[in-house]
């Protein structure tokens, strides 16, 4: 993610600079379900290195995006969530149609560990 300009010629150009590229999408993606932990997330997202999960979930919450959440306990429990509540339609929309592209594609989707980041 970069740095915001003062001025974009199109509200889409603003969302997609905040919100940042793959990885940053699709961890949005998991907490649109639910607040989950750093270990949930990492499992979930196959192919995503912990550097790379780190680092997009230090900009998403830098963005105002998600919120870190530390517990008490040993070690400290830390969980994270979607910090602005309009975004989660946002999400379910590119949800709804990447699940609808992938049956016009017969594309196979498969979410690890039985879990899936759709509907709540």
């Amino acid at each position: 993610m970069s740095v915001q300009r003062a001025g974009y010629s199109c509200p889409i150009e603003l969302a997609v600079e905040t919100i940042g590229g793959k990885w940053a999408v699709v961890v949005l993606g998991h907490l649109k379900e639910r607040p989950l932990r750093y270990s949930e997330l990492r499992r979930r997202i196959a192919g995503i290195t912990e550097k790379m999960l780190t680092q997009r979930l230090r900009e998403l919450e830098a963005a105002g995006l998600v919120e870190r959440t530390v517990h008490d306990g040993v070690p400290a429990a830390v969980t994270y969530r979607l910090a602005d509540p309009e975004l989660q339609p946002v999400l379910q929309a590119l949800y709804d149609w990447g699940d609808a592209l992938a049956a016009r594609r017969n594309i196979s989707i498969r979410p690890l560990e039985s879990e899936s980041i759709g509907p709540d």
